[in-house]
Order: structure tokens, then C-alpha cells, then sequence
């Protein structure tokens, strides 16, 4: 949904920091910004301090499940 936004707003790239090889839609699972099908194609950046951004979803995640139960 996030990389639809981003091709639909015409956004000149997009920079992240932790992929997501199971849904990734934005150069991890799939690069849907360069996809030549589509009317706007925008660069992508993968892996911007990638595993201190990884590790702060894991904890996020760990405290939210903890906190269910």
C-alpha cells in the first residue's frame, strides 16, 4: 500500500532502512518503483543503517506482543 502511495505521488525516490523480504514492495521482495509497466518509476534505496533500524522494529514488535499478554 506505502509503495503504491509513493509511485502515485511521484515521489523521486524512496530511502529505507530494514528490508522486508516476506512484503517488501520497494527493492526487498519486490521493486515496485521499477516497475516500466506503471506511470512513474522512482529510485530506491535499500539498507540505510539498515541494522539499527532492524533491530528497532524487532524490539517494537517484542514489546507489543509482551504487552498483549
Amino acid at each position: 500500500m506505502c509503495a503504491g502511495a509513493a509511485v502515485a505521488a511521484r515521489l523521486d525516490a524512496v530511502i529505507f532502512g530494514a528490508a522486508d523480504p516476506k512484503a517488501g514492495a520497494m527493492g526487498s521482495l519486490y521493486n515496485l518503483g521499477a516497475d516500466p509497466r506503471l506511470n512513474h518509476e522512482l529510485g530506491v534505496v535499500g539498507g540505510v543503517r539498515g541494522e539499527e533500524c532492524a533491530e528497532l522494529l524487532s524490539t517494537f514488535f517484542a514489546t507489543r506482543r509482551t504487552a498483549r499478554d
